[in-house]
């Protein structure tokens, strides 16, 4: 046999040496891996329930009227504020609300202005306050929350619940800024109404002339998030 034909044959062994050398290999690791676990990715740790609880500090509910005084020549905000609140939210792991404890709780004899004879006629007459001491809202939905809590940033949404108030409950539904730093969440939830929406008397004191008939009410509050989540 010449030299040329066993250099040739010895180039196509080594040459099929070779590939079985890198195919016999592969195909065992083929074997050995299931399909889809080169990509298979552990999956994410489930959400857990949130429970928001009222801060010692920083709750304060209030209501805000325009009235005009006897002898004023401009209309006067009359303010009513009270730090008497109690109440929690709760949510699911979908971020939806916990309605059967999710609700918050007024004193409605402790609102107090800068006038203790307008403070007097509300209590008896608009809110009777012996008859309805509380206002309460039961809360139901959160538009435009986001599903995971957040732990900064600034975010708005729309807060609906059931309000209770002059033993009339409607659903109503509040505007809400919410400011979240780590376990801590403040902000301020604000809604209209009227005093016929819910049943209550207008405001008449000798030294008021009017009152409008537009009832602002804002809630500055401060919640933490619970230690046992």
């Amino acid at each position: 046999m010449s030299s040329r034909l066993v250099s040739k044959d010895m180039t196509i062994r080594v040459a099929l040496y070779t590939a079985l050398a890198v195919l016999i290999p592969a195909a065992a690791l083929a074997q050995a891996t299931p399909p889809g676990a080169a990509t298979r990715q552990r999956p994410a740790a489930p959400s857990l329930p949130v429970h928001l609880v009222l801060a010692a500090t920083g709750n304060e509910a209030r209501f805000i009227v325009r009235e005009t005084l006897a002898g004023a020549s401009l209309p006067n905000d009359a303010i009513g504020a009270t730090k008497s609140i109690t109440g929690e939210i709760k949510l699911g792991p979908d971020g939806k609300v916990d309605t059967a404890t999710s609700m918050i709780t007024v004193q409605m004899a402790t609102l107090t202005s800068d006038q203790a004879r307008r403070d007097g006629w509300i209590r008896r007459n608009t809110l009777k306050t012996d008859s309805f001491p509380t206002a309460t809202l039961v809360i139901t939905e959160l538009q435009g929350f986001p599903t995971v809590l957040p732990t900064s940033g600034t975010i708005s949404f729309r807060l609906i619940g059931d309000f209770t108030v002059h033993g009339v409950t409607k659903p109503w539904t509040w505007d809400v800024t919410l400011t979240a730093n780590g376990s801590e969440f403040t902000g301020r939830a604000t809604t209209h109404l009227k005093f016929g929406d819910f049943g209550m008397e207008q405001p008449r004191v000798m030294v008021v002339l009017s009152v409008v008939d537009d009832v602002k009410l804002e809630y500055d509050f401060h919640f933490v998030k619970s230690p046992t989540n």
